[in-house]
């Protein structure tokens, strides 16, 4: 999930207004946060593969998925309240979510052979399809949009945490939600939706962040942002795939 970024109403241009007129040799820039963003994948492509590497040579990669997912949950959350050490938490957050989305993609790729490099360029082509979108104004990012983004990737975020809820306590899941019918279906579509639009929303957040000179370490917390969303937008997809390979 997004934490803390233009999606919340906190955190519009507004937010970026008493940074105005700084230095760009000291503020944050748009090619600085692109840097950063390619760093930051980097490291998680690398741990991703080390993960996938060691589960096709018959290792046991549950406690690098486990705790990868969770050491990412709390560092992303941390990053998120305090953005200004995101310089220092983002490469780790980027190695423990790459351990986890490696484990997990090989676990998938077991099953569904293939599934895997279909759902990387799924990801990266709805990124391509949003980013010209968003730079074409096809798209227009206005205050009722993110509004509208942010209720609905917290409505997401609420139905996974009442699902992880009933599945530790009633051995239970939130109905069709894993259902590989068309209605299980639907719900994936729904929330890959949510997650694409989420990208919008980052876009529009390093752009205002550049344009307003914010400071350097946001830099930083843009392509956390960023990663956080991408890594969402595929671990979905990678769901949805896998509904409809079960059909087959």
């Amino acid at each position: 999930m997004n934490f803390g970024r233009s999606g919340n109403p906190a955190l519009n241009e507004n937010t970026f207004e008493r940074y105005h007129g700084t230095s760009h040799a000291q503020g944050m820039t748009l090619e600085g946060t692109v840097n950063k963003t390619i760093i930051a994948f980097i490291i998680l492509v690398a741990a991703a593969l080390y993960t996938w590497n060691m589960h096709f040579d018959g290792q046991n990669t549950m406690p690098y998925m486990f705790g990868g997912l969770a050491g990412a949950a709390v560092l992303g959350l941390i990053t998120a309240f305090v953005p200004r050490i995101a310089p220092f938490t983002v490469p780790i957050y980027a190695l423990l979510e790459g351990m986890f989305v490696g484990a997990l993609s090989a676990t998938y790729e077991a099953n569904f052979s293939g599934i895997t490099l279909q759902a990387v360029l799924l990801t990266f082509g709805v990124f391509l399809a949003l980013l010209l979108a968003y730079k074409t104004r096809v798209i227009k990012v206005t205050e009722n949009f993110k509004l509208g983004v942010f209720a609905a990737t917290a409505g997401v975020a609420i139905v996974y945490l009442v699902n992880i809820v009933l599945n530790l306590f009633f051995g239970m899941s939130v109905p069709y939600l894993h259902d590989t019918g068309w209605i299980g279906i639907g719900i994936s579509l729904v929330i890959v939706a949510i997650a694409a639009l989420n990208l919008v929303l980052d876009f529009d957040f390093i752009e205002n962040g550049s344009r307003y000179g914010a400071p350097k370490y946001m830099e930083w917390y843009g392509a956390f942002g960023l990663m956080v969303t991408l890594v969402w937008l595929y671990i979905e997809i990678l769901r949805l795939l896998a509904k409809l390979r079960s059909r087959d």
